[in-house]
């Protein structure tokens, strides 16, 4: 980090922040804070939207992710545009119709006031812990890499964010987030082009497609019915729908952002262009993260990402060993450039030699057996160590290859994408809490001002709880399948609550509240026993699957129960007349 890019990022985030701050100052009311005064253009909606979800994990893990396994993430994203068209049609006007704060508040009003609240508390346990893992993503890298420390990255970030969400409420979040999402694509855009200039002249982008198709980098759909298989074109359709479908259709800090729409068809148009948008975006931090593959297979390349792994072994007994493997890998890197040249020089001539494509896919499993061997050590040295790195890949290269200027605008990228999500992440939280729990269920007649008070102080409140959960987080196998793994656990059933609300007109409260509470427990059961207990990568679950499972087995019962209770009915009454 050189003095430019100190400056850039200090300035970048300062503006952000400040600018958040200044224009949305002087919430007159409980409407102004939480709906903007609904006076939000679809545009900003829409990139309110896209800034919502694409947090600091997305540009974080999702190049590392495509560095390790390829394309195939994708898939995760194929039901998203079909689920903006249903959350257009249905939950939009639903929600306008009945002047909703929050989602939540509409379960009320076609069930009752506890399955109002078990909505709205399963919300605010996996939000809670989503929205501290949006702080504790950024900080972890930062720390690690930089050297900062751990605890102070994430109060620094959580307080930039209370500071404008305390001040403006959604509209805050909606403008900055305009500024967000310029600065995360400039930063993204110019990194993807920079990565291409750095590789060898000779090279096109087409020849880098084909080194990494030869590495299995390109296989962008699979249609394998396995359901061990985590991503898959079957999961993406089913389990992303229903995923998106939850996410964007009842998760508060989504409904909020259309919510302040000037009027329905403004929140549609939003989402729209989030449906048509969002795909092509992580297609293109994909092929980033595949682009910065490739261009390691000219560079040389650590033998594990996280730097704290290095210091750790360099000071262990096990220095010996992991050097020897070092060396090894150095030669290896040599070789691969080597080869990866000649098969350059054959695709120039139209020739796709299968021998040198072969022996690319050899050196590849020449590294990964390195790396794997790597990981041994690093757990024999200190068994509470995280051994895996894709999280730090993408990191490794921005700060070692980027000229003065770039890093400190990508350090602004990766922590403005960590304050949009969390922006939106407090903002839902405090409405959610404020409307749904303490306003509900308070005896005494109270003003507005008081609840727009009590809205603001539930949003320190809650940042200070994400704070909490950022100082004790843990690294998963990747931050960004840890935040869709929680999302999963929770929305099926909360999808299927506002499902059988929309759609089953016949089913009441009582048969969709214990419904749900099965469902859910029936989802923590599942998770544990083909998930959880599993090595990564032997899972007997691919986790989107958990979405659908949630939402269909909560609409299943419901509609059960609800014959049975009518049964039950019928035949009480049958007995009264006979009596």
């Amino acid at each position: 980090m050189q003095l430019f890019d100190w400056i850039i990022l200090i300035v970048t985030l300062l503006f952000i922040v400040i600018y958040g701050a200044w224009k949305t100052k002087g919430s007159k009311n409980v409407e102004d804070f939480i709906l903007g005064n609904n006076e939000t253009p679809w545009h900003v909606v829409g990139l309110s939207v896209m800034a919502t979800q694409a947090s600091a994990i997305t540009f974080l893990s999702t190049p590392g992710q495509a560095y390790h396994d390829g394309m195939g993430f994708v898939q995760f994203y194929f039901g998203l545009p079909i689920a903006m068209v249903v959350i257009c049609v249905t939950f939009i006007p639903l929600y306008h119709k009945y002047k909703v704060y929050t989602a939540y508040e509409y379960l009320e009003k076609r069930f009752d006031l506890k399955t109002r609240s078990l909505a709205a508390i399963l919300f605010l346990f996996q939000r809670g812990l989503g929205t501290g893992l949006t702080i504790y993503a950024p900080a972890i890298i930062l720390s690690a890499i930089l050297g900062w420390n751990l605890t102070y990255m994430n109060i620094v970030i959580g307080v930039l964010v209370i500071i404008y969400t305390f001040s403006g409420g959604t509209k805050a979040v909606n403008v900055t987030q305009k500024q967000q999402m310029f600065v995360i694509m400039s930063g993204m855009f110019i990194t993807f082009f920079l990565i291409l200039h750095y590789l060898p002249n000779d090279m096109t982008f087409t020849n880098a497609l084909h080194i990494a198709g030869a590495n299995d980098k390109m296989n962008i759909v699979n249609f394998s019915f396995d359901p061990e298989e985590k991503y898959t074109f079957w999961s993406g359709i089913t389990g992303g729908f229903f995923l998106a479908l939850a996410y964007f259709g009842t998760d508060q800090s989504q409904v909020g952002r259309y919510l302040s729409g000037r009027s329905v068809k403004e929140s549609q148009m939003g989402l729209i262009m989030n449906g048509l948008l969002k795909v092509p975006m992580q297609f293109f931090i994909l092929l980033t993260g595949v682009m910065v593959f490739v261009f390691f297979q000219f560079n040389p390349v650590p033998l594990n990402f996280n730097p704290n792994n290095k210091t750790m072994i360099e000071k262990s007994a096990f220095k010996g060993e992991y050097n020897t493997l070092e060396r090894k890998l150095d030669d290896l890197s040599e070789d691969k450039k080597v080869i990866n040249l000649l098969y350059i020089d054959q695709l120039n001539q139209d020739y796709d030699n299968p021998i040198l494509r072969k022996e690319l896919v050899a050196l590849s499993n020449k590294e990964k057996d390195l790396r794997d061997r790597a990981k041994e050590i690093i757990l024999k040295a200190d068994k509470n160590s995280e051994t895996n790195d894709k999280d730090y890949v993408f990191f490794h290269f921005i700060l070692n290859y980027l000229p003065k200027g770039l890093i400190g605008l990508l350090l602004a990228v990766i922590i403005s994408a960590a304050m949009s999500s969390t922006a939106s992440g407090l903002n839902a939280l405090a409405s959610t809490t404020a409307i749904d729990i303490y306003k509900r269920n308070i005896k005494e007649v109270k003003s507005e001002r008081h609840y727009l008070y009590a809205t603001k102080f539930f949003t320190v409140l809650w940042g200070v709880i994400a704070i909490l959960f950022a100082c004790v987080g843990t690294l998963f196998e990747n931050l960004i399948q840890l935040v869709n793994i929680i999302g999963s656990i929770f929305y099926g059933t909360v999808l299927g609550i506002f499902l059988v609300g929309f759609y089953v007109k016949n089913v009441q409260s009582k048969a969709i509240f214990y419904s749900a509470v099965t469902s859910q427990l029936t989802i923590f059961i599942i998770f544990y026993f083909a998930i959880y207990i599993y090595p990564s990568g032997q899972e007997k679950l691919g986790y989107l699957w958990l979405n659908f499972i949630g939402a269909m087995l909560t609409i299943i019962l419901s509609l059960l129960l609800q014959w049975t209770i009518f049964r039950k009915q019928k035949a009480k009454e049958y007995q009264t007349v006979i009596e």
